[in-house]
């Protein structure tokens, strides 16, 4: 990447700076380049003059002088201009921008990709809801932000694994299987009431009812309250089919579909986890029940892993999870993709890890922030207790898979939002879904229509690319790897629909102001229909990022 290579050129200017005695002999700080937020700066600025003043004793417009003297204005750089108090302002040469066209049709369908992660082995796990009911629509952000997460960090060169934690194993599967059976033993003329705290839901009746329907009455003996294991888990399975199904129609799909229950029979991972905390001594008996010794760790307060029933805690299943994915299967790196509800859970989990020998900075835990739905004025409520259910099938029937995913995508996760469910169905430029995806289908038929009059432009010289238009449409393209390693490094995919719409405002500038078919000037023509070619290329990795289609016309 070109912010690579400029960051190399001012280290090396730095030091040859400090070397030929212009500086004094101080340590370089770390060398960063990055986009002034104003155009008129330049393509790249540094502030390492600022940051080195202090140590060096130096006025910081005299060490910019001293390092912009030594970077070359060749190849990719047509200056490097000091400016107060203390910046190195870089313009990119045009001829090596128009040059960049050819490079992204050489990369492909690849453009974009990072050498970053060397392979690491790393797993995102996102959107485990209990399998008591049928995803909400809150659900949906999460499986926005994790499944993107996944597929951008695979483009940094990971090796990703998405998991899905069926929480088959605690309170509300009792719950569940409560209800289930009180519905079940309702089909065979019983009169039961759900448990108070059970699941009121119209969905419970058909999950009974397909359990009727392929095991009869095997289960109709069983007493109230005393759901048959066999019972509960064909329930679970059930409703794991249905979320599987609507993520897939979200366009999720996981490579492993991980039960809670496992870790409880699957080579004894829960005991081996607890021994290990056991050995170090961060397991401690108090008030008849078993503590995790979170204060050891800095933690504010000491938290239950056994309760005095003897049954674990949900903490202590995390724990054993957590165990097994670092420990028995390896991950380099795991990163969990929480509601805010889980917001309290985030510091003794790192604490576990730490208490289990693993290094906390290889478990990031991303918290985003619940999601209001607006349908006009209309507020849409969502409660599964009520029975009362917004679906994340029904918001993909409502507005696509599409419009769903990029309005999921669009905030960042720490920031609360609402989805305009109309807005997102508008066939306008209003709708940013519908912007992006417009700007792919229209280069599509720029390209259809060319190809009838000019059947070729692989001889196309981009070297002709030179107006205002052409150049910036080139310098949003290329933003595109480098946003791939910051949202890699900062675990941020919500910065990828706001690039999309800025690369679709380029394009259609660029078609307002320069003709592209011109059979009277075939050499612009061809070089500009390359430069369509590319924008269409890198508009659809960016799309293909977010997990949405690239239509060929609309």
């Amino acid at each position: 990447m070109i912010r690579d290579t400029i960051e190399a050129a001012v280290r090396e200017a730095a030091q040859a700076a400090i070397d030929a005695g212009e500086l004094p002999h101080v340590a370089l700080p770390e060398v960063t380049v990055e986009r002034p937020a104003r155009a008129e700066h330049g393509d790249y600025a540094t502030s390492l003059p600022l940051r080195l003043a202090r140590a060096a004793r130096a006025n910081p417009l005299e060490i910019a002088k001293a390092v912009a003297s030594r970077i070359s204005t060749e190849g990719p750089l047509r200056s490097a201009e000091v400016a107060p108090p203390g910046f190195i302002n870089f313009r990119l040469s045009e001829a090596w921008l128009a040059a960049q066209v050819d490079a992204i049709l050489a990369a492909g369908p690849r453009f974009g990709d990072v050498a970053m992660g060397n392979g690491a082995k790393v797993q995102v796990e996102f959107v485990s809801a209990n399998p008591t009911g049928p995803l909400t629509a809150g659900n949906g952000r999460g499986a926005a932000i994790g499944s993107v997460l996944a597929s951008v960090l695979e483009a940094a060169g990971y090796a990703v694994e998405r998991e899905y934690l069926v929480n088959d194993a605690g309170t509300q599967t009792e719950v569940f299987g409560r209800t289930l059976l009180a519905r079940y033993l309702q089909l065979f003329g019983k009169d039961l009431e759900i448990p108070p705290d059970g699941y009121p839901g119209e969905y419970m009746v058909e999950v009974a009812q397909r359990i009727k329907d392929e095991a009869g009455d095997r289960y109709a003996d069983a007493g109230p309250g005393e759901p048959p294991p066999e019972l509960v888990l064909r329930g679970v399975d059930i409703v794991v089919g249905w979320i599987e199904q609507d993520l897939l129609r979200l366009g999720v799909k996981y490579d492993v579909w991980f039960r809670e229950r496992w870790v409880y029979e699957d080579e004894n991972v829960y005991e081996t986890a607890m021994q290990a905390l056991r050995e170090k001594g961060y397991l401690v008996e108090k008030e008849g029940a078993l503590w995790f010794a979170s204060t050891e760790l800095g933690e504010d307060k000491d938290n239950v892993v056994i309760r005095s029933t003897g049954r674990p805690t949900y903490f202590a299943s995390d724990i054993a999870y957590h165990y097994d994915k670092f420990v028995r299967r390896g991950f380099d790196r795991v990163i969990d993709v929480w509601g805010a509800d889980h917001q309290g859970h985030v510091s003794r989990m790192k604490a576990a890890a730490a208490a289990l020998g693993i290094d906390p900075a290889r478990l990031d835990i991303l918290i985003y922030q619940l999601v209001s739905f607006r349908r006009g004025d209309e507020v849409v409520r969502l409660s599964k207790r009520a029975g009362n259910i917004v679906l994340i099938r029904d918001v993909v029937d409502e507005v696509g898979a599409d419009a769903a995913r990029f309005f999921f995508l669009s905030r960042s996760a720490d920031s609360q939002m609402e989805f305009d469910l109309e807005l997102a169905k508008r066939q306008s430029a209003e709708n940013p879904v519908y912007y992006v995806q417009y700007a792919h289908a229209r280069i599509a038929g720029i390209l259809g229509t060319a190809a009838e009059r000019i059947p070729s432009f692989d001889d196309g010289d981009v070297a002709l690319l030179a107006h205002p238009a052409e150049l910036e449409l080139i310098r949003r393209m290329l933003q595109l790897p480098e946003l791939v390693q910051h949202m890699a490094r900062t675990l941020e995919p919500h910065h990828l629909p706001h690039y999309a719409q800025d690369l679709a405002t380029a394009f259609h500038a660029f078609y307002t102001e320069c003709r592209v078919v011109d059979t009277d000037n075939m050499p612009i023509s061809k070089a500009r229909l390359k430069l369509c070619a590319a924008a269409k290329l890198t508009l659809a990795r960016a799309l293909t990022l977010m997990g949405m289609t690239a239509p060929e016309r609309m």
